[in-house]
């Protein structure tokens, strides 16, 4: 039998190149060792096709006690949830939940707790519905682009 490279997990799966760059990626179940710059090829490309192309929100000031309101977008001026997606880009989600029935196939989002060594969430991802269809019933987050109306004003 001849060697193979299962021994050698510094390779990137999309260009072979070893160096210092290559790691896991993704952020709930690591998805595959990559270079940093074939990572956010792959990445970005989710993204356009998700339609996760939302900005990131602003950090939090732990020790600021003022109330927060939900972002609200620029289009229509409705309250949005903006979450990281588990390849590490930010989608735009709407504030509620419906059944899988009422919402097309590629606007289906799921809210995931990342896995923590404590009983409290550390953080929240978005996780595209895809592979098994979820029940008529189930609830899943719509992306906000399938609510948005554009207020253009009165005529």
């Amino acid at each position: 039998m001849g060697a193979t490279r299962d021994g050698d997990q510094s390779i990137c799966l999309r260009c072979g190149e070893a160096g210092g760059s290559v790691r896991e990626r993704g952020r709930i179940s690591l998805m595959a060792r990559y270079c940093e710059k074939c990572w956010n090829t792959l990445a970005n490309e989710m993204a356009e096709a998700d339609g996760a192309t939302a900005a990131p929100r602003f950090e939090l000031d732990p020790d600021d006690v003022a109330w927060i309101e939900p972002p609200v977008c620029p289009e229509c001026g409705a309250s949005i949830r903006v979450y990281p997606t588990n390849y590490g880009r930010w989608v735009s989600l709407a504030m509620v939940e419906l059944p899988a029935k009422d919402v097309p196939e590629a606007f289906r989002w799921r809210l995931t707790r990342l896995p923590a060594r404590s009983l409290i969430p550390a953080d929240i991802v978005a996780v595209r519905v895809r592979g098994i269809d979820p029940l008529p019933s189930e609830p899943v987050v719509p992306a906000h682009s399938m609510m948005c109306v554009p207020d253009w004003g009165e005529p």
